[in-house]
């Protein structure tokens, strides 16, 4: 079961308690466990040696990067961009992994009440919520992701995967500089255009980003530098 003390580490590393964080850490623990591995220590994020393949991008991601040590930025996270709310721990180097499934309708069908949900809506989903109402349901969510912490695995859809492919290592590459903006970019996101160099938004090429829907194509940036401070 989910300690206190680490629903409160990732109550730092999120924001806020909410009911998906909190199933990110159970599932995390429970995957741990049926794999036989610890959270990810120093030598295991310096070669990745433990890797977490997410599907979703929501708030049970984070969970997942607290509880185990795989993160983003370490080279261990891996984002499939399927839209299920599943974890896959993987070992490197083994012939197995543990997925971890969770399904949101039973889970909100037993442990959210009907206040909360509409609560919800109207806050995050429809943005109409006022500060008191945000107060309200961070309360609310918080006292539903205390609850959470003891679901019990029968609530999960726990499988075994076999190992078909190795997860690519995180490569390192040279960076080149544009010869428009003069900044350093990576060489595998750079055009080559007669004799010069450019990064995506100087060539004016359409470039992937991770937004609240997934992976996205987006075709302009959406910000512009207006001057320097």
């Amino acid at each position: 079961m989910v300690s206190r003390e680490l629903i409160d580490k990732a109550k730092r590393f999120h924001g806020h308690i909410c009911p998906f964080l909190v199933l990110g850490l159970r599932m995390s623990e429970i995957a741990m466990k049926k794999l036989g591995v610890a959270r990810a220590g120093v030598a295991d994020t310096i070669r990745e040696d433990l890797v977490a393949i997410v599907e979703v991008n929501n708030c049970l991601v984070d969970g997942v990067q607290v509880a185990t040590g795989c993160t983003l930025g370490n080279n261990s996270l891996v984002y499939i961009d399927l839209g299920k709310n599943a974890l896959t721990l993987v070992k490197r180097g083994g012939k197995i992994g543990v997925r971890v499934y969770i399904d949101a309708d039973k889970i909100r069908s037993k442990y959210f009440p009907e206040e909360a949900l509409k609560l919800f809506q109207k806050v995050v989903v429809e943005r109409k919520g006022s500060e008191d109402e945000v107060e309200k349901l961070h309360a609310m969510w918080e006292e539903i992701g205390y609850r959470i912490a003891d679901v019990p695995e029968k609530e999960f859809v726990v499988q075994e995967v076999e190992i078909i492919e190795e997860i690519e290592r995180g490569p390192i590459f040279k960076s080149l500089r544009c010869s428009k903006c003069g900044e350093l970019v990576m060489e595998t996101r750079i055009i080559r255009v007669n004799d010069d160099i450019l990064c995506y938004k100087c060539a004016g090429f359409e470039a992937n980003a991770v937004i609240g829907r997934g992976i996205e194509r987006l075709k302009t940036l959406p910000y512009k530098v207006s001057k320097v401070l």
